[in-house]
């Protein structure tokens, strides 16, 4: 159980990477594998390993809830003895690893990872076959287990056989088309066997037959041939069993690219003539899953051969184009219109690029104000007259020179220690800690306990033997002695700066520079009084008294450490779909964190080191009631939208509350009954938005109301189309546009309601239009030349493409998304 548990957890981490991987496919392993005659019957399988700096490997001898070892697995063990255990040689590592928290073997990079098996073959043995299973780590992850498949001819020669791990094909942007079926037909004794062959290309997958209905398309054959009767049903190939994140976990069967996927069927042998029928199967890769693709065949049974159907005779070209349905046999869904407008639509809407300045500013900001309120801390508020004092002693303009070295000193080791965050963990990781479910949690409580911590039932300090070890340099003089004054500070003021500093990380962590900039906001409010104060110390008579004001200041961080704590807990909670911190039970938490701030701060409660509150102070009345004020705010977030007759979510909490439409108590809002009888497709979609799932409903309606459509190219089974809808439709700003200024129709590529009369597409003659997913696939190619999802497209009422088709961005956001609505809007305003 426990080894299931930490499998599930590295599959988990897996796929909360796979979004950065596949910007990027990381295959740190190289493998090459030869046999060496050794005499006799005897020879040596040698396998080599080159490993990218900073990944390793790990040994075949582990054990425990750890990582996969490496294995060699022979197809089938027969034929051959293994003479001893497999020899290992490389860079060696071992102890105790902190990603798996046990004693592990490990093969790091400086040198080739080198296995060796002896074995003795029978003497009618032809070959050896198998797979070798390993899994690679960095520092920051690890990647799923890999197969690398080996064949060996057995022979005299001292190199037999030589392999190397292939390299990673290109994937087209546009048409995909990763599998190649093939049949044949063989009889024996009274029954025919129907054999359908598949080769997949490496990186998809394809299912079972045997699949759960509830997850990906089954692969189906489905015979149009009247009395067909199946006696016998199996199926081969390279596969596993287990969940697939694509489909919420659902467990499945699936072949993979390493031998041909073989389904064998057998008919009743007394059968004559023809069989004819068709193929259905769903090929997925780790990013997401094309339609369901169809194949016709014929058997013929008389002959026993077979091939693929072959097209029929192609309909004349004075077809209707633009009519879903023409006559005869054939569908067209070319719309010129749109064709002619595709690669040059009417306006130039690219979407923009997110700033990085901006970004930056933004990081700088946060930094600095983080700075401002560790200002006004405890630890670090009465260290400002007497640093300062220090400096004054000495001459002016020596005092004021050595106020600018301890300001800039401050700044130097803060931005450092911004920059040894991002070397020690890497900045992929660092642009990764937003959507990690296992990162959210651990910050989750890592607030909690700081939040506390302020709260003044504990005190969170660094070891004391630092601060002396530093103070006593400081002791030195000149401006290393001054350099160690500050690092002190930042070393005995880590109670109260600790927390801040962390909140400002984590909240810029999504760009690779993002702790340094913040250091550096931070560092330099951190610093500026230091330096001001030493140049103009008769500014010190202007700063209050310390007092209990200050222990005040903490309590307050505490309450918004402690609110932030649910915001990372709500990221895990709809990242790894536990459904327990819906935006009621979050917006409650909010409420009550925020009322007792507000009774602590009109004095109604108190915590361990607070002083006697004899009068409430203008500034903590003034803060009391805004923070009354705020959460009078809150509660408004319980308020029914009219619109949506959903919650009515909050501008402010916009990123920090779960979604409005991820709640308890709220069913999916109905659509207008007048528009829903005429257009039977006209129903929610994503986020409580209306939509058709019929394109000519869709384009009669907008025609009709005069307002342009923006065509979504999805599927149930499309986990980027999901990310989207998640993550970007789900804000106002863009959920507004798409109910009020545009008409949202939704293709779903994969929908297998049935179509009753089947037609034959244009396209290439052969692919036949059996149910609404061949229909609005078809769609997609044959005006958009393109058959992955999701596909978004900006269209006129008379289906002009005024925005170009846009996919699935990896790192976008909402004001990229945002600006390529507003542009498609703009320029269909100008048209008019």
């Amino acid at each position: 159980m426990k080894l299931k548990v930490m499998r599930l957890i590295l599959f988990l981490s897996f796929l909360f990477l796979q979004s950065a991987l596949f910007g990027q496919m990381l295959d740190p392993v190289k493998w090459r594998y030869k046999m060496e005659h050794d005499g006799g019957r005897e020879y040596t399988i040698i396998f080599e390993a080159k490993i990218d700096e900073g990944w390793t490997v790990y040994s075949q001898f582990i054990e425990g809830d750890g990582p996969i070892p490496t294995s060699i697995n022979y197809e089938p063990e027969e034929g051959f003895k293994k003479l001893g255990d497999a020899e290992e040689i490389g860079s060696k590592w071992e102890g105790y690893d902190e990603f798996f928290e046990m004693d592990v073997t490990k093969y790091k990079a400086d040198q080739p990872f080198i296995l060796k098996q002896k074995i003795r073959v029978n003497k009618n043995t032809d070959v050896i076959k198998g797979y070798l299973t390993y899994m690679a780590c960095d520092k920051e992850k690890c990647l799923p287990p890999t197969d690398v498949d080996f064949e060996f001819k057995v022979g005299n020669e001292e190199v037999i056989a030589e392999g190397e791990t292939p390299e990673a094909e290109e994937e087209d942007d546009g048409f995909v088309d990763p599998v190649e079926w093939a049949f044949d037909i063989e009889k024996k004794k009274d029954k025919y066997i129907l054999k359908y062959t598949s080769e997949i290309q490496d990186g998809w997958t394809v299912y079972s037959q045997f699949s759960s209905d509830e997850g990906p398309i089954p692969t189906s054959i489905n015979y149009e041939t009247e009395g067909i009767e199946v006696i016998d049903n199996k199926e081969k190939g390279k596969s596993k069993k287990g969940p697939d994140p694509l489909f919420d976990n659902v467990v499945v069967v699936k072949f993979y690219h390493n031998k041909p996927f073989v389904i064998e069927q057998s008919l009743d042998g007394n059968l004559t003539g023809e069989v004819k029928g068709y193929l259905t199967y769903m090929a997925c890769n780790n990013e997401g899953c094309l339609p369901p693709t169809d194949v016709d065949f014929i058997f013929d049974l008389d002959n026993l051969t077979a091939r693929i159907a072959p097209p029929p005779s192609f309909p004349s070209d004075d077809m209707a184009s633009g009519n879903p349905f023409t006559d005869g046999n054939y569908v067209d869904q070319r719309v010129e219109s749109i064709r002619e407008t595709y690669e040059t639509p009417l306006g130039d809407c690219k979407g923009g690029e997110e700033s990085g300045d901006r970004s930056m500013w933004t990081s700088f900001i946060f930094g600095f104000l983080g700075g401002l309120l560790a200002l006004l801390t405890p630890c670090v508020f009465p260290m400002i007259p007497l640093t300062v004092s220090f400096f004054t002693k000495d001459t002016k303009r020596k005092g004021w020179m050595n106020g600018l070295i301890y300001a800039a000193s401050i700044i130097v080791i803060y931005v450092a220690m911004g920059l040894l965050l991002t070397a020690i963990f890497g900045p992929e990781a660092l642009n990764r800690l937003s959507t990690n479910w296992i990162a959210n949690t651990l910050f989750f409580i890592i607030f909690v306990v700081f939040a506390f911590s302020f709260f003044g039932y504990y005190e969170i300090t660094l070891p004391s033997s630092w601060s002396t070890k530093s103070d006593s340099m400081a002791d030195k003089g000149g401006i290393i002695g001054i350099f160690f004054m500050a690092f002190t500070l930042a070393l005995v003021s880590f109670s109260c700066t600790g927390p801040i500093i962390g909140s400002a990380i984590v909240s810029a962590a999504s760009n690779a520079v993002g702790p340094a900039i913040v250091m550096l906001g931070f560092a330099i409010a951190l610093a500026l009084p230091f330096g001001l104060f030493a140049a103009f110390p008769a500014w010190l008579n202007t700063l209050p008294q310390s007092g209990g004001w200050m222990n005040s200041v903490k309590v307050v961080l505490g309450f918004l450490e402690l609110a932030l704590a649910f915001k990372f807990l709500s990221v895990a909670d709809m990242t790894n779909h536990w459904d327990f911190l819906k935006y009621e039970l979050f917006m409650g938490l909010w409420v009550i964190i925020f009322a007792l701030m507000a009774l602590y701060l009109f004095g109604v409660i108190k915590f361990p080191h607070d002083s006697p509150l004899k009068k409430l102070s203008i500034p903590r009345g003034t803060l009391a009631l805004a923070t009354a004020i705020f959460t009078g705010y809150l509660v408004t977030g319980f308020f029914t939208n009219e619109k949506t007759g959903n919650y009515n979510s909050l501008a402010l909490m916009s990123g920090l509350a779960p979604p409005a439409h991820y709640n308890f108590f709220k069913p999916p809002a109905e659509v207008d009954p007048e528009i829903k009888k005429q257009y039977p497709s006209y129903t929610m979609c994503a986020n409580n938005i209306p939509c058709f799932k019929d394109y000519y409903e869709g384009v009669e309606y907008a025609r009709k109301i005069d307002k342009p459509i923006f065509l979504d190219h999805t599927g149930y089974g499309c986990v980027n189309c999901r990310k989207v809808e998640e993550h970007i439709w789900v804000r106002d700003m863009i959920r507004d546009k798409l109910i009020d200024s545009l008409v949202l129709i939704s293709l779903y590529v994969d929908d297998d309601k049935k179509i009753e009369d089947v037609k034959i597409t244009v396209r290439d003659s052969t692919t036949k239009i059996r149910n609404i997913g061949n229909k609005n696939a078809d769609f997609q190619i044959v005006n958009f030349e393109q058959n992955t999802q999701p596909l978004y497209v900006i269209m006129t009422p008379d289906e002009r493409v005024i925005a170009k088709p846009r996919g699935y961005r990896q790192n976008e956001g909402v004001k990229e998304y945002n600006e390529y609505i507003e542009c498609g809007l703009e320029t269909f305003e100008s048209l008019k």
